[in-house]
């Protein structure tokens, strides 16, 4: 079984990349989409957005590290690839499953899968470009309006060399609005010959097991789950191995987000900081009522010195009755 961090623009980041994968668990994990357009991008481009690359294309915490190529000219990606093998990519994904509207009018992401022809142009491109030992993978919705095509172009990426799929089990039109239809990841898996991830919608363990059982999955890609519950992954690893459960509690998890502040504020301005912080910590109240609270007061200052002194409290231990037992 493989559990991969999924990629995500604007929020997992190389930071966010950082401290999620040194709470453990996750296999491997994926940089935001680096966009290729017509032309040959300098390395700087690659290390901007995957500063993992001059560590050997791993986090902190070891974890290695892929580098996601958008795009729709099959040429220009390919030539893409090739460069960032060479600076030390050690897989090439490719996005065909992004929906955010700016990228879908640039022909990238998600509108690509109403060309299926095209995706596996693209990616017998860059899997001719690519040394034959770095693996092409590819991810992907199940269509733009409707999952009628999503078989076709499954086929039509494995059949082009992708090494493996995720299928992120909704259309670009659903965007991110439950239900996913994990149903449709046992259809494509039916219909290729490569391993299959299944994605989307995966907030707890039990959202895993319901997953399993109805994608018959065995990887699967965490996103905005894992963001949300940094321990997924690793619950999910320990259950799968037949072992209970330890959820990460605050108190562990605050010098993480201590780490993620003080990375913040070195890589960005005072201006941009703090809207870094609000982002994930808000994600966070999701799982852990104690960040609701420091969300609250986070949530009003824009000023740095500020939020690093909330950040520094010492957490008040919890009041706990003790009981005797005879």
């Amino acid at each position: 079984m493989q559990i991969a961090l999924a990629p995500m623009e604007g929020l997992v980041d190389n930071i966010l990349r950082d401290v999620l994968t040194r709470v453990g668990g996750v296999d491997w994990c994926v940089t935001e989409f680096i966009r290729i357009s017509d032309r040959l991008l300098p390395a700087s481009s690659f290390h901007k957005l995957a500063p993992e690359l001059r560590n050997g294309a791993r986090t902190a915490a070891g974890v290695p590290m892929r580098v996601q190529l958008l795009g729709s000219d099959p040429h220009c990606l390919a030539d893409n690839a090739a460069l960032a093998c060479e600076l030390g990519a050690p897989v090439i994904d490719l996005n065909f499953g992004c929906p955010a509207k700016t990228v879908n009018k640039s022909r990238g992401g998600a509108v690509l899968l109403k060309e299926p022809e095209l995706l596996h142009a693209i990616v017998r491109e860059v899997r001719r470009a690519v040394p034959s030992h770095i693996p092409v993978t590819a991810k992907m919705r199940l269509g733009f309006e409707t999952p009628d095509g999503a078989l076709e172009c499954a086929t039509a990426l494995a059949e082009g060399g992708a090494e493996h799929l995720v299928v992120h089990a909704r259309t670009k039109v659903q965007g991110y609005k439950p239900p996913a239809h994990w149903e449709w990841v046992a259809r494509v898996q039916d219909v290729v010959r490569v391993p299959v991830f299944a994605n989307g919608e995966i907030w707890t363990v039990d959202d895993w097991q319901r997953c399993r059982e109805v994608s018959g999955a065995e990887h699967i890609m965490l996103g905005r789950g894992l963001v949300s519950r940094p321990d997924l992954a690793l619950q999910i690893a320990a259950v799968r191995n037949g072992l209970p459960p330890e959820p990460l509690q605050w108190t562990a998890l605050l010098p993480l987000l201590q780490c993620f502040w003080r990375q913040a504020q070195d890589k960005l301005s005072p201006r941009y900081a703090p809207g870094r912080l609000k982002q994930w910590l808000a994600m966070l109240t999701r799982s852990y009522p104690e960040a609701v609270s420091l969300f609250a007061q986070v949530r009003r200052s824009e000023d740095c010195q500020a939020i690093t002194q909330l950040l520094d409290l010492p957490i008040a231990p919890r009041q706990h009755d003790h009981v005797s037992v005879a």
